[in-house]
């Protein structure tokens, strides 16, 4: 017989999503999270569309170029976000309220202060990280104006990432669909505006699609902020609870203790993507612009398996800080199920369907278009095999194991993507670089279900206790704390 079906904290879009039928509730919170992953990724593809367009492919390959330095620097300061997260759904699962806003303001002091300092610090060093990409001299110079631009932005980017995930952690997945939508239809909309010059605006080439992303942010964040405090959502910080934007030290100790692995998983994937761009630059632009293409059509095929990985994550936390360890494993296998499902459907039709997705970003008769057909057919498939390892990880994560993902995310991206690519590219030419993603994959796969099977994971206590401060509010003893019910 099926529990009760989950109740709504409060407000629309948030879930306890400690009872009720698992594999409904996983979809249907999962499902505004992929919308919000399609529209980033649709955002970037229409990006992409207009600066191929309006300045060619050199412009093409210098974007591909600063969005992998990009997520190397969002990387950097991303753990500290996920940690959070991890807290607050712990913490929202066992109905502790102002545990899940202490660990949520540490998290906004210590990402705004890292995004601050990644971003002057790659502001100053940009032109010497393309030099050692080996960016071409073509694609040189407007990677430089496009990338500081970026830089500028990572701060209200980072922040505005980490409220989605802040949500999340509460059940809410609708409210950062809609910010993301804001966000989108902005940057979208004023790409061609500034890159071209039309109307009132200055004609910036290739940085004014940064500007856009830049100003996007900053209206989407603000936007955000003034949301949650209008609609007192759960997160919400006012009066006294300004203060927990200065982080309290154990927060800290634990944010920092569990984000810099997390972090590192991602440091890991990016350094492992510079030193593959770093081989593909090395085969010409055309090449370059093509793998720039198919990595927006990557984007797409991986949103289903981070979707889904971070629902299942979000729920996993609830019902552990809960301690509905029963519904812990189940979460996982409605998570592998859904992945396999919703992703190989993704991956069929981005294969089916390459000729006319890759023509949107270059002209038909372009040589770039086989290149990149070609590169779809022998790497895409592998986000199959991705999306089991984000589940598992997923869920291991929401216990606040942090070290074994880690340990197996740099095994299977070094000695086995990179070596499978150095290996084999004598062999088989720049063949060796597109297969090397699927059996990267499947290495990561089998050594996460390994792990998840083996591994002590489970042994780890919560990350903060129920006696996390001697200062309990009212907030903490009501099921929903000082949330009303909505008519």
């Amino acid at each position: 017989m099926d529990e009760p079906v989950a109740h709504v904290h409060g407000r629309p879009g948030q879930r306890d999503l400690t009872t009720g039928p698992i594999g409904s509730a996983l979809l249907m919170f999962a499902l505004p999270t992929l919308a919000s992953n399609v529209l980033q990724s649709l955002n970037g593809s229409i990006n992409a569309i207009w600066v191929g367009r309006f300045l060619g492919e050199g412009a093409l390959a210098a974007t591909s170029n600063a969005n992998i330095i990009m997520f190397l620097m969002f990387g950097a300061v991303f753990g500290f976000g996920m940690a959070a997260t991890i807290i607050v759904g712990q913490s929202w699962g066992r109905r502790d309220v102002d545990a899940a806003r202490r660990a949520f303001g540490s998290a906004i002091g210590l990402v705004l202060l890292g995004s601050i300092t990644v971003g002057a610090l790659g502001w100053v060093y940009a032109p010497q990280i393309l030099m050692a990409l080996a960016t071409p001299t073509d694609a040189f110079e407007p990677a430089l104006d496009y990338l500081r631009v970026i830089f500028l932005a990572l701060p209200p980017s980072m922040l505005l990432v980490l409220m989605f995930m802040g949500l999340r952690g509460t059940g809410d997945s609708v409210t950062p669909l809609w910010f993301m939508g804001l966000a989108v239809l902005i940057d979208a909309a004023m790409n061609p505006l500034l890159i071209a010059g039309m109307g009132p605006f200055p004609r910036m080439g290739i940085a004014g699609s940064a500007t856009a992303t830049l100003i996007a942010n900053i209206v989407a964040l603000g936007a955000l902020v003034a949301w949650i405090a209008w609609r007192d959502l759960p997160l919400r910080l006012k009066g006294a609870e300004i203060r927990y934007i200065l982080p309290e030290p154990t927060l800290v100790r634990t944010i920092v203790g569990k984000g810099v692995p997390i972090g590192a998983q991602m440091l890991v994937l990016s350094v492992s993507a510079l030193a593959m761009v770093g081989l593909v630059n090395r085969n010409g632009i055309d090449t370059v612009a093509a793998y720039g293409i198919v990595q927006q059509l990557w984007g797409y095929v991986q949103m289903p398996a981070m979707a889904i990985g971070a629902a299942v994550s979000a729920m996993a936390a609830q019902n552990i800080g809960a301690g509905r360890w029963d519904r812990v494993a189940r979460i996982t296998r409605a998570g592998i199920i859904y992945n396999v499902a919703i992703t190989g459907i993704t991956v069929a039709l981005v294969l089916s369907l390459d000729t006319v997705i890759i023509g949107l970003f270059i002209p038909g008769a372009s040589a770039v278009l086989p290149i990149a057909q070609h590169i779809n057919l022998l790497a895409t498939w592998g986000f199959i095999m991705f999306g089991g390892t984000m589940v598992l990880f997923g869920v291991i994560r929401a216990n606040g194991a942090v070290w074994g993902p880690l340990a197996i995310m740099t095994i299977a991206m070094f000695p086995v993507r990179l070596g499978v690519a150095f290996a084999l590219l004598p062999i088989i030419g720049s063949d060796a670089l597109w297969w090397s993603f699927p059996v990267g994959s499947g290495a990561n796969l089998i050594l996460a279900a390994l792990y998840y099977r083996f591994g002590r994971w489970r042994e780890g206590g919560l990350l903060v206790p129920e006696s996390h401060s001697d200062e309990r509010s009212h907030a903490d003893i009501e099921p929903a704390g000082s949330l009303k019910p909505v008519p």
